[in-house]
């Protein structure tokens, strides 16, 4: 497009890069969670299994990208912390967000049968993402802080829930039972009735995950005399802690220290306004056209190591044209599409109300419906 008489539809393009010294985050969460787990019969209220897989997913994400160097995860969430100083994609929000959550996605379709050997996966799971800006590092504190004590909620609400569910009691029984509960009444009803101290639940349960790079020495190869030949590498490594927001354990980890910074003090009540920040969600103008168009990131290279013929592979194309076909029959606002190579164009009506016209839910369901389609019309 470049030079040529087309160029002016790049002004069309949202100009969304991230200014500096602002900090990023990227957060996913699964799209309709709760039924992909009753389809897939997952334990309740917690399945080792699939926080496993999340996990892994999460570490495959740093691993790929050098520029995340944090990650916190619990149920089917997980936010990416970039490094202070990252110049990833130009900071353009949308395309780190689209970057992130589909390498997340396919990632997760890959190794379901690592973690589900005997499972097949009858529906993908989608996800979608929200880039979040932290003016400092007293925002990233509290946003981190938030995000475990959402967890910590969750899962005492969670646990309770199907405890009661488990004994006997109807879904909206129990619901009836813990509405208007607070902490303390659900930690004895679970000692009480159940015999359950929450306390001694599994960590990764009550606290959540979190995945940071480190520098690790690793032997990458052995001379001549057997001896082995050591570098530093960067290596994803998880823990759990309680506090992941405190002073003493984000101050401990010199990778943060030196790619983040410090904590200066701890967090005793986090800001309504920063949660109303992280809340915020973007609108397009009534009445505009709306254009989502997706290409593929390193198709190139994907190519090579599927070995596509050159310079068209019939198959490939065959493929990107019934994935947008099912796009088309599942979201009834899109009116026309246009594709060539690796990239798809979907034209949504002009009055069109889908998702209430919030920015990122359009873009994210259009490209998790065409992903998820490849993945289904691939096997």
């Amino acid at each position: 497009m470049a030079n040529s008489r087309y160029e002016y539809v790049k002004s069309f393009e949202v100009e969304d890069e991230v200014m500096p010294p602002n900090l990023m985050i990227v957060r996913i969460e699964g799209c309709n969670f709760d039924t992909f787990s009753d389809i897939h019969d997952l334990e309740k209220p917690n399945d080792e299994k699939a926080l496993a897989l999340m996990n892994s997913c999460a570490a495959a994400v740093l691993e790929e990208y050098p520029d995340i160097v944090f990650s916190y995860g619990f149920n089917d969430e997980y936010s990416f912390v970039f490094k202070r100083k990252t110049k990833f994609y130009q900071r353009r929000a949308s395309k780190i967000m689209s970057l992130i959550v589909s390498f997340f996605s396919s990632v997760y379709a890959t190794k379901w049968k690592e973690f589900f050997p005997h499972k097949e996966m009858k529906c993908p799971l989608s996800f979608l993402a929200r880039l979040l800006c932290c003016a400092s590092l007293e925002v990233l504190q509290a946003y981190l802080a938030w995000r475990q004590n959402e967890c910590h909620i969750r899962n005492l609400h969670n646990t309770c829930l199907w405890m009661l569910i488990k004994s006997g009691k109807s879904a909206k029984e129990a619901v009836e039972v813990l509405q208007g509960t607070q902490k303390q009444e659900k930690n004895e009803l679970l000692f009480q009735q159940f015999g359950i101290n929450y306390r001694m639940l599994p960590e990764i349960f009550r606290q959540g995950s979190c995945i940071f790079m480190m520098q690790a020495e690793d032997v990458v190869k052995y001379d001549e005399h057997g001896n082995p030949i050591k570098r530093m590498r960067r290596r994803p490594r998880m823990i759990h802690n309680e506090h992941i927001a405190g002073q003493n354990f984000w101050n401990g980890q010199q990778y943060l220290l030196m790619e983040l910074g410090p904590f200066e003090n701890d967090i005793k009540k986090i800001k309504a306004a920063y949660v109303r920040s992280f809340l915020f969600e973007n609108k397009l103008m009534p009445s505009t056209w709306i254009v989502i168009r997706i290409d593929g990131c390193h198709f190139h290279r994907f190519s090579e190591v599927h070995e596509f013929e050159k310079p068209n592979d019939q198959q490939a194309l065959n493929l990107m044209n019934s994935c947008a076909v099912a796009v088309l029959e599942e979201f009834k606002d899109i009116v026309f599409s246009y594709g060539v190579s690796d990239e798809y164009s979907f034209i949504l009506s002009k009055d069109s109300k889908f998702y209430q016209r919030q920015a990122r839910p359009h873009q994210q369901s259009v490209q998790h419906m065409f992903l998820d389609a490849g993945q289904v019309r691939k096997e």
